[in-house]
């Protein structure tokens, strides 16, 4: 048993360790991670945090174009909250360690897809990597502050799986230690999912390995509610080369004058939609999507090459050292992309606070559905998102501390007959099929017959994987997969409810908006692990 911790953080970005250092002032804080602590989703971000900081933008701006973007399913008041807090969330950052780019005395502000106005503060093109940075070193000087790498959570301890009492509530998690193949128990007052996204759970996507989706998975087989898992945003912009794995072309580019255009040179966007190269993500998406279907081409382009090579060299140095090492010098020639699954605009559902709905969790970061991007994020809110909310539910879970857990005797982790996996093949094959099912049946353009031929297909894996789970020993890709196939179930279940097509979610059979009132797609688990549908309920 690892022992007892007042709050336990699973997963290390931004919003894991922006809470754990909140926390460290309340009490003992255990940061779990499955690899190191600078693998997340938030090193790979490159265009920035979205905040209102220039004196010719303003709060109201920036809020319309989350409305916008998020085609009438946010939730104004997270949005309102949110974009009220993005000053106070930038402070909070400088004040840990973060150097944002500064000209002239003010903050150098870049412009994305969908913004009316440059409000992106960025570290170059690695602003990420640039926020992970700060945070790590801050944490690891924090006496208060355990950091265990190398540990994946297995599940989620909770009152109702132990059989005690009427009232459910978490208590800590198992914990997969992968250096020793064992797992250990950890007991925590409160317990904060800061896992970020689900990726991996697509073939082509621009996420590290290390998003799995695994606290979706974990809080859906704990009980809570998980919101709008159809909306999966794809990113535009992926560089496209048989040797660059994952490489993402940071909207930014967009934002400084890059123009998407087809193989022959002619312009894609135009007549697309007003904004033209700087729509909306989901927008740009699927014209891309449309037209390598309608052509047969593998890529477009993105010209980068009407700009000052300095300015270039200057701006995303990352970007363009990435594509000059595969042979692609993109002050002088257009780079080749296509789209990849990128964000997961679904997750957990919590309140304003981060809490979900089983007490004693939290969820902040891409793993919560909180209701600020709505059907389709805005770019760089997520960063925002994650900075304003981590800071939330670091505020909650101290307020909320319950000692009575405190003396709550856990059972030590159960392994049952399981022996000594003996078929990895098992694993990697199941781990490939799921994958490529998902990107040909649950793209960007769906249809109910490919969705249905998912769901059959997924239904299957999901029977394998749970058999091998329970007759075989704990490894992490195993861990991983249980999750991938569960993110995977959600996701498809959602899209097959969901009798519309709105922002990320396009459904051939179902393309206008449907007549009735806006409404999130809720499930929750239900008897013997079965999904449950909410009905279907207006947004507040």
């Amino acid at each position: 048993m690892l022992g007892d911790t007042d709050f336990l953080v699973i997963g290390s970005g931004l919003a894991g360790l922006n809470a754990a250092l909140r926390l460290a002032a309340h009490g003992r804080v255990t940061v779990i991670t499955k690899r190191q602590l600078s693998d997340s989703n938030t090193a790979f971000a490159q265009g920035g945090i979205a905040a209102v900081v220039a004196q010719d933008d303003t709060l109201e701006a920036h809020v319309a174009d989350t409305l916008q973007a998020g085609a009438g399913l946010c939730r104004e008041d997270v949005v309102r909250a949110v974009v009220a807090d993005g000053r106070k969330a930038i402070a909070r950052l400088v004040e840990l360690g973060v150097r944002f780019d500064v000209q002239n005395g003010a903050y150098d502000l870049g412009r994305e897809g969908g913004h009316s106005a440059r409000r992106i503060l960025h570290a170059k093109d690695l602003t990420g990597r640039e926020i992970c940075r700060a945070l790590v070193d801050a944490v690891q000087q924090h006496d208060n502050i355990t950091l265990l790498a190398d540990h994946i959570a297995v599940d989620l301890i909770t009152l109702r799986k132990l059989g005690r009492g009427r009232e459910d509530r978490c208590v800590g998690a198992y914990v997969l230690n992968t250096r020793e193949q064992r797992v250990d128990t950890l007991r925590a007052k409160a317990t904060l999912l800061a896992t970020g996204g689900a990726g991996k759970v697509y073939l082509y996507t621009s996420n590290p390995d290390v998003a799995t989706g695994d606290g979706v998975a974990m809080a859906f087989r704990a009980g809570a509610r998980i919101a709008n898992m159809e909306f999966f945003q794809f990113h535009p912009t992926v560089l496209f080369h048989p040797h660059a794995k994952s490489f993402l072309v940071s909207e930014a580019l967009r934002g400084e004058g890059g123009v998407l255009r087809r193989r022959d040179g002619s312009r894609l966007m135009q007549g697309v939609h007003p904004l033209e190269d700087l729509a909306p993500r989901d927008i740009v998406a699927r014209a891309i999507d449309q037209d390598l279907k309608r052509t047969g081409e593998d890529y477009v382009t993105l010209d980068m090459t009407a700009k000052d090579p300095a300015f270039l060299l200057a701006r995303f140095p990352n970007i363009h050292t990435a594509c000059l090492a595969l042979g692609i010098d993109m002050t002088k020639v257009p780079i080749p992309v296509v789209p990849a699954a990128h964000y997961m605009c679904g997750g957990v559902v919590t309140d304003l606070a981060g809490a979900t709905d089983l007490p004693g969790l939290y969820a902040a970061g891409e793993t919560a559905c909180t209701g600020l991007h709505g059907a389709n994020r805005l770019a760089s809110n997520s960063l925002l998102e994650a900075a304003v909310f981590s800071d939330r539910a670091a505020a909650a879970m101290a307020a909320g501390v319950r000692e009575t857990e405190a003396a709550l005797a856990l059972p030590e982790w159960d392994p049952g007959r399981a022996a000594d996996p003996d078929e990895m093949v098992v694993v990697s094959h199941n781990w490939d099929e799921l994958r490529r099912t998902m990107w040909n049946y649950v793209g960007i353009v769906r249809s109910d017959r490919r969705l249905e031929r998912a769901m059959a297909r997924i239904e299957l894996l999901r029977e394998e994987i749970d058999d091998y789970y329970w007759n075989f020993k704990l490894t992490h890709d195993l861990v991983e997969l249980r999750n991938l196939v569960t993110v995977a179930h959600l996701i498809v279940a959602s899209a097959r409810a969901r009798r519309e097509s709105r922002g990320l979610h396009y459904n051939t059979a179902t393309p206008e908006l449907s007549h009735k009132p806006p409404h999130d797609t809720v499930i929750r688990r239900g008897t013997r692990g079965a999904l449950q549908l909410a009905e279907p309920d207006s947004t507040s």
